[in-house]
């Protein structure tokens, strides 16, 4: 099985991590880590992980107002669980767009799914969950 060594030969931690550094000093958003996976995930997983952080990063940035994003991404051997929480205006549901379409494709070709909520005035979190992460080839 392959694991999570992109072409660079980073782990998906070690490319959140980059991601991360280079976003927040792009935008100024404070961002909190939680948690990185420490275990390997297929290749594709990884994939989906990045395009859906990207992707919500991009909506904290452009929409949110925030001044802080947390993250959290586990790996079990139940599957993997992404997290992306701001602090920022939040919204009313039901949200929309193709950067929320996008995140949910990503993780639907995996079998996962991804779900949007936010609170007028309290933020907005994204939740990823693909199950069985590990065994996906």
């Amino acid at each position: 099985m392959e694991g999570t060594r992109m072409r660079t030969g980073a782990s998906l931690a070690e490319a959140l991590k980059g991601l991360l550094a280079e976003w927040s000093e792009r935008t100024g958003i404070t961002v909190e880590v939680w948690a990185l996976p420490t275990a390997d995930v297929p290749s594709r997983v990884a994939k989906g992980v990045l395009t859906v952080m990207a992707e919500g990063l991009d909506n904290v940035a452009r929409h949110s107002q925030a001044s802080t994003v947390s993250i959290a991404v586990t790996v079990a051997p139940s599957g993997l669980r992404l997290t992306i929480s701001d602090d920022g205006k939040g919204f009313q549901p039901p949200p929309t767009g193709p950067g929320i379409a996008r995140m949910r494709a990503a993780f639907a070709e995996l079998g996962g799914s991804v779900s949007v909520t936010g609170v007028p005035e309290q933020g907005a979190t994204v939740t990823g969950v693909v199950p069985g992460a590990g065994h996906i080839t």
